[in-house]
């Protein structure tokens, strides 16, 4: 019997979008990770599923992702965005064209910004969930939910149950709408496990989740199959352990495969080289990413090399030869233990293409030598439960894949600020959702008015209630807290945190007074226009 392995990727970004501005730098968070990971890992899957190779993949795309790729404005924007992109290459084409490597480079982004657009706007009507759909139909994708905002739920739970609560439960029901049917598997934001979340997931109907492998070794009892076998929690749902060493193998710029010196430096970019003139609407006056990059990663900036593709190409392929050894071996020395194991690696979507420029490549390589390998199987963590049912009971212990596995990253003195306001926040918005919540076939009444709701009163009220669960969600999204502690984007995390706090707070005073500003509120929904079923419900 052949071992398995259950790769999972996460595609997810904060929900950064400003009608307010015409152009916002951080909205390139969200067109980079299109250009650079979203469509060459979509675009694989489709060759992959055309030549009839067979593989399963797990990928989970979170609800402000999919916010962002459903957004009309944001779609325009990102065509925009490439058409920029195409006039720098096209003039780094001339201002090249003395220079034969580097015209080759020009000519290769010029060619794949062009492409990009044609396959974003032509062929694909600008609907990559689309695709998605399209994939998981053919049964090789498994798409998986998350959470509404990649809250780190178990300081949620601490702080208010109800809070977590509905960010998965909102996080489901985004799934449900989007995809028509109830997702089988759950990504925990920072893959952040505390006891108790999996009451909350037997309630969403989740059936499995994925944690860092410590959450599984020291749970209680101790896991007779080490983190090479699901166990099954108390509530019902499947755990699934990370692997360490094949996550450190792809992942470690460092002690892994993209550290290679024949692969594109991130980090030199034209975007910091070129004078801001010549750099035109994409710059748009700032120095920044322009996602054109000549370099590959060899010593110094000033001594690095220019960047090869054959070459990159040639050390993906061998990657991926040696990647799929080391799995086999590691299945071989497993499986001397007395059972056939399953390899679970899980990684950020945005490491294949956009940190690690060549992954996609090695990704495709490994597929499809991994179809005709016999020793090892490609899986879903879904598919492996099917065939493997019986497994063993175990409550996990409290984890995350953080630095040092536990929320320090989360729970630290850059973000620390933002807890108390977001636990004053959450419990205001759960009193007023228990206020609110209706017994069935009965009109909402709230402590602040004096008759029941009624026809535009009633409608009304379920406005504000919404964009107060839309703004809290917002506040609690992990991306803020971990940019603080970063350091990078720190002001612009600051920002939202307070600006979405500040709406919240606002929004509750006028509602809890009678007095909503229904422009205040048109303006709310304007900005922060995602989720436009969610169920504040879920509070109470």
């Amino acid at each position: 019997m052949p071992g398995h392995l259950a790769l999972i990727l996460h595609a997810h970004l904060p929900f950064v979008r400003h009608p307010e501005h015409e152009h916002f730098l951080e909205e390139d968070w969200f067109f980079e990770a299109l250009t650079e990971s979203y469509m060459p890992l979509l675009r694989m899957m489709q060759r992959l599923v055309d030549d009839a190779v067979p593989f399963k993949l797990t990928m989970s795309f979170t609800p402000t992702l999919c916010a962002m790729l459903e957004d009309q404005l944001l779609r325009k924007r990102y065509v925009r965005h490439l058409d920029a992109l195409i006039d720098l290459t096209a003039r780094e084409q001339r201002r090249n064209r003395k220079h034969p490597q580097l015209r080759d480079l020009a000519d290769f982004y010029f060619e794949l910004f062009s492409e990009n657009r044609r396959l974003f706007a032509e062929e694909w009507k600008c609907d990559l969930l689309s695709v998605c759909r399209e994939l998981r139909e053919t049964g090789a994708l498994e798409i998986i939910a998350s959470a509404a905002t990649h809250g780190v739920l178990p300081i949620l739970q601490q702080q208010a149950p109800h809070a977590a609560r509905a960010q998965v439960l909102i996080g489901r029901d985004v799934y449900v709408d989007l995809f028509g049917a109830e997702p089988r598997g759950f990504w925990l934001p920072e893959c952040a496990y505390a006891p108790g979340l999996e009451a909350v997931f037997q309630e969403a109907n989740i059936r499995w989740f994925v944690l860092d492998a410590h959450g599984l070794l020291f749970g209680k009892p101790r896991p007779r199959r080490s983190i090479y076998a699901p166990c099954y929690t108390p509530a019902g749902p499947g755990a699934f352990a990370r692997d360490p060493d094949t996550s450190r193998q792809v992942w470690s710029a460092h002690e892994g495969y993209p550290g290679d010196p024949a692969y594109r430096e991130f980090y030199r970019d034209i975007g910091f080289d070129h004078p801001l003139e010549h750099l035109g609407p994409i710059a748009r006056g700032s120095r920044k990413f322009s996602g054109v990059k000549y370099h590959r990663i060899t010593g110094s900036d000033n001594e690095k090399q220019l960047y090869d593709r054959a070459a990159a190409e040639n050390a993906a392929a061998k990657h991926a030869t040696h990647f799929l050894e080391q799995r086999r071996q590691q299945v071989r020395e497993i499986s001397e233990l007395g059972f056939n194991p399953i390899i679970v690696a899980p990684f950020d979507a945005e490491l294949f293409g956009h940190w690690w420029f060549e992954g996609p490549i090695f990704l495709q390589k490994f597929i499809r030598q991994a179809a005709c390998e016999p020793e090892l199987r490609l899986t879903t963590p879904s598919e492996f439960l099917a065939m493997h049912p019986t497994q063993q009971i175990v409550e996990p212990a409290a984890s995350t894949w953080g630095e040092n596995g536990h929320l320090a990253v989360w729970l630290d003195p850059a973000n620390g600020w933002i807890y108390p306001h977001l636990h004053a926040a959450a419990q205001k918005m759960i009193e007023l959702a228990q206020h609110a919540s209706s017994v069935v076939g009965q009109p909402l009444r709230l402590p602040c008015q004096k008759s029941p709701c009624e026809g535009p009163v009633l409608q009304f009220t379920d406005r504000v209630l919404k964009q107060l669960a839309r703004e809290l969600l917002l506040a609690q999204a992990s991306d803020w807290a971990f940019l603080m502690k970063a350091g990078t984007a720190q002001q612009y995390a600051t920002n939202r945190t307070i600006d979405h706090l500040a709406r919240f707070n606002r929004l509750h005073d006028q509602f809890v007074t009678n007095g909503v500003d229904e422009e205040y509120l048109r303006d709310c929904e304007w900005r922060d226009n995602l989720f436009p079923n969610v169920n504040w419900r879920y509070y109470a």
